[in-house]
């Protein structure tokens, strides 16, 4: 007997959620620590952007698993009227993907076992960055705020240093090659369509040491260059910078694609390229069509959504700022969710956090959550699953009615174009993004909204096309 009493004594005891969590906030300090100090000094070298790029998923996804355990019991309450039950469910991209907050003890033994998961790939994920941390120290430092400071002040593109560093790679790299003055190297850049092509390369001719490196960088869209003649690209383009006091020569011409490019055209384009530009120049050219990566005499550079942990953790820093997340549990937990409905979508991102930052209230993020979710339960009602994935949806979209007692419908088109903030001036016929959502405004006709302001220069504002369409029967 007092041996068994010994033996059951001496039994590991299993931690409980809230021993398990704070081993994930522990966890997950030590990894800050040494993503903000990665991303305070200069790395070229691709193996280590590749492993830091691997240490920020795990930050993302524990951050994530951390929220939705934090948020869960404000959730639950909030959704049991609009029996919204997987709210909070990670995605799938995770590995806790099963989690759902239901009662029951075989719930709670899955949800244990999938926080035990998360913990056990971050401490496997920190026990393997000694080699990395030892190379980083002889990295230079950047005179800098760290990256969660920079993202605050949109300083830096969120998630994008690999592709950045691979691009600054590409631009200043000196040509080896007898050839190269004669054939400009190419770089193509593919994604879908709003995954952040345009501002990846904005945030590249930014970069002071591009602009010292060229003499010039010319821009082209698809319009430019139907005829791709040596005149076009002498004459067209839009020059995006100029550097009168450099000798070299050297232009940068980027190239924006919509839709495919014929081949024979690319040819005749890049013939007119070679005799017009000097040795050093490069190409940029962007477009959603895989078509482009014959084009390019580099490996191309694919662009994708974030994860859902990722773009959460985009959300919430932009949303919050300096202020703590844990001492709002009920607005995370409404800020979770419009994430969520938002589906990674970055003008969302863009537009709401701004919303949300100036009217740091419950009520008012009660009301932006309710928002969000009659838009996107009227238009999957109206076209279906083929609205789920709102950055690809290019049909009008309907917002809010009217008025109570109208039949019509605010609505916004999908697509969107870019403009200078002086080629939109303030008129009765511009209507704000706060009214367009909440507001009582009642405009008729067609209408202009400057969704919101780019940072960089030259300061494209982004601007929706509105307008009041019946509303269809659902």
């Amino acid at each position: 007997m007092s041996f068994l009493v010994d033996r059951y004594l001496r039994q590991k005891v299993a931690p409980t959620e809230e021993e398990r969590l704070h081993s994930l906030q522990r966890l997950l300090l030590r990894l800050h620590i040494i993503i903000e100090e990665a991303d305070g000094r200069l790395i070229t070298n691709q193996a280590m952007l590749h492993q830091l790029s691997i240490l920020k998923k795990e930050m993302y996804r524990g951050y994530y698993t951390l929220d939705v355990f934090s948020c869960r019991t404000h959730g639950e309450d909030r959704t049991k009227d609009h029996q919204v039950n997987n709210s909070f469910a990670l995605s799938v991209f995770n590995p806790a993907k099963r989690v759902r907050f239901c009662s029951g003890n075989s719930e709670d033994a899955a949800q244990a076992e999938l926080l035990e998961h998360v913990l056990g790939s971050i401490r496997n994920t920190i026990e393997d960055v000694s080699e990395f941390v030892m190379f980083l120290c002889r990295c230079p430092r950047l005179h800098r705020q760290p990256y969660n400071m920079y993202l605050l002040l949109d300083k830096c593109m969120f998630g994008r240093q690999m592709e950045m560093e691979h691009i600054m790679n590409f631009l200043l790299q000196a040509e080896r090659a007898p050839s190269a003055a004669e054939n400009p190297s190419v770089l193509p850049i593919i994604g879908p369509m709003r995954v952040g092509k345009s501002t990846l390369i904005e945030h590249a001719c930014n970069d002071e040491r591009v602009r010292n490196h060229f003499s010039q960088i010319l821009c082209f869209s698809g319009d430019d260059l139907k005829d791709a003649s040596l005149e076009t690209l002498r004459d067209g383009g839009r020059i995006k910078h100029q550097n009168c006091g450099m000798g070299n020569g050297r232009t940068l011409i980027i190239i924006e694609l919509v839709l495919d490019i014929d081949e024979s055209v690319w040819k005749r384009l890049y013939s007119a390229a070679k005799s017009c530009i000097v040795s050093g120049s490069k190409i940029i050219v962007a477009s959603r069509s895989d078509k482009i990566a014959s084009f390019g005499t580099t490996q191309p550079i694919r662009l994708h959504f974030f994860t859902e942990e990722a773009y959460w953790y985009f959300f919430k820093v932009r949303t919050f700022g300096s202020t703590r997340v844990e001492d709002h549990p009920k607005l995370a937990a409404m800020a979770m969710e419009m994430a969520r409905l938002m589906d990674r979508c970055f003008m969302g991102a863009a537009i709401f956090s701004g919303l949300l930052k100036a009217n740091f209230s419950p009520r008012f993020w009660s009301m932006a959550l309710a928002t969000l979710r009659n838009i996107k339960q009227k238009n999957i009602l109206l076209y279906g699953e083929r609205f789920s994935v709102n950055w690809e949806f290019e049909e009008p979209v309907y917002l809010r009615r009217a008025n109570k007692t109208s039949s019509e419908c605010y609505v916004t088109h999908a697509d969107y174009q870019t403009c200078s903030p002086e080629a939109e001036p303030e008129g009765p016929e511009m209507m704000s993004v706060q009214d367009l959502y909440f507001g009582r405004v009642r405009p008729r006709g067609n209408f202009k909204v400057r969704a919101w302001t780019s940072h960089l220069p030259p300061h494209y504002s982004y601007m929706l096309h509105c307008g009041i369409q019946a509303l269809p029967e659902e």
